[in-house]
């Protein structure tokens, strides 16, 4: 099968959660026999980054986003669909039509449905998140657009994947898409991840001291993903366990206010603000780890939170979205209601002081994202997915086909009719003279 996938973000270049994807289920696919063509951006910031890259058999294809000063993202973003659209129409000309287009969230929306129509090729989406949902609802204009854009995939796409229950009832809610239009395929996490990576004591001392337990926080900063919650969870914890650091590890922009917040509390020498972490020293960081939380206040999925349990490190969740759906409380990781940050140094203090808990928790975990999240089965059934598009695309052919016959033969009756109706008036009148 020859498989189209348009995104924003690709390796190296990581926004969020997409990169990842695409890069894992890309790379499985095509061990799975099958041609992946990806088309993303081409970001000038990272150095060394090759307009094409066959990268260990993906075909890689990334484009400038050339414009004359953008007034604004939603501008960016559509300038950013013309010349995917220009990318990928080069390519088919080249070598041939693609069998499935597999365009990842909205902002690929518009490339996506032009490419879909102009070339007849099934279109399968991936919605990864919404707007609604990071923003707990529709505030301005921008997020209306966005909103709008994200319900337009869904409607031009033949079929669309979420990646938990959470998200298939928001997408019903949100865009109100049939049931059986939407299939649930959790995301996954490379088993081999963690390989040759052990704990390295030199790496931990330069965020903690031997003495202390890390409890880690890794991801973007923005509110949804409640960093805020669990600094404010600190004072509790430290109160019960204060032998114990905070690292903080990521970007975004609540940075400042975060550092405000932990100035504030009067806990600096206790939270350390790593910034952005390169993908060997998150792996370092996870192992160093005894305990990784995630307090998020909206999350559809929760790669992150795979990541941490195959570390085997010590997981705690707050009961939302995906999240929810990962974690089975005390069993293969711990949660916590969402935004408490009471509730959060509850879940962190039961595993600070109680090792079986911390080892019969890690042990399961492992076992969990070995069975239920590997890339092996979730390529299976996104080529499922990718089939079934294909025949009811055909299928939805033929009957548009079978339409345009019965129509014509119907106006070939009408005219024979009306030709009928002519010849007998014209005889009729011709009689009576």
């Amino acid at each position: 099968m020859k498989i189209l996938m348009l995104t924003w973000e690709y390796p190296p270049r990581i926004v969020g959660g997409i990169a990842r994807v695409v890069y894992d289920l890309s790379h499985r696919l095509v061990k799975d026999g099958h041609e992946v063509t990806v088309v993303t951006y081409k970001d000038a910031n990272i150095p060394n980054l090759a307009d094409y890259e066959d990268d260990k058999g993906v075909q890689v294809y990334r484009i400038e986003n050339y414009m004359i000063t953008p007034n604004n993202f939603t501008d960016w973003i559509m300038q950013l669909n013309f010349n995917l659209i220009a990318k990928a129409t080069e390519i088919i000309n080249e070598k041939g039509k693609f069998d499935v287009i597999h365009a990842h969230d909205w902002l690929v929306t518009y490339a996506a449905k032009t490419l879909k129509q102009s070339y007849k090729i099934p279109l399968v989406a991936t919605i990864h998140a919404t707007e609604a949902g990071r923003n707990s609802g529709i505030h301005d204009e921008v997020q209306r657009y966005i909103n709008d854009t994200e319900w337009l995939l869904t409607y031009e796409a033949t079929d669309v994947i979420v990646n938990s229950n959470y998200m298939k009832n928001e997408l019903q809610r949100l865009f109100g898409l049939p049931y059986d239009k939407i299939s649930v395929i959790p995301n996954g996490v490379n088993l081999n991840l963690y390989s040759g990576i052990e704990r390295d004591y030199n790496f931990r001392r330069m965020y903690a001291m031997d003495n202390e337990k890390i409890i880690l926080y890794l991801g973007r900063l923005v509110y949804e993903k409640g960093i805020q919650n669990l600094i404010s969870a600190m004072p509790k914890i430290l109160d019960k366990y204060n032998d114990a650091k905070l690292v903080v590890a990521g970007k975004g922009g609540m940075i400042d206010e975060l550092r405000n917040q932990v100035n504030y509390m009067g806990i600096q020498n206790k939270v350390y603000f790593t910034g952005y972490l390169d993908s060997e020293s998150v792996k370092k960081m996870y192992k160093c780890a005894d305990v990784a939380v995630f307090p998020s206040t909206y999350e559809p999925f929760g790669i992150v939170a795979l990541e941490s349990m195959l570390s085997g490190t010590p997981t705690v969740v707050s009961d939302v979205g995906g999240l929810n759906e990962i974690v089975d409380h005390g069993v293969d990781g711990m949660k916590s209601y969402a935004g408490n940050p009471n509730s959060i140094a509850d879940s962190v203090l039961a595993l600070l002081y109680d090792q079986n808990l911390c080892n019969n928790i890690s042990k399961n975990a492992k076992a969990k994202v070995k069975n239920n999240f590997n890339w092996n089965k979730i390529a299976q059934d996104t080529h499922y997915v990718y089939e079934r598009s294909i025949c009811q695309t055909e299928a939805e052919k033929q009957l548009k086909q079978l339409e345009q016959e019965r129509q014509n033969k119907a106006t070939k009756a009408n005219n024979s009719e009306k030709e009928i109706s002519k010849l007998l008036t014209f005889k009729k009148k011709h009689a009576y003279a």
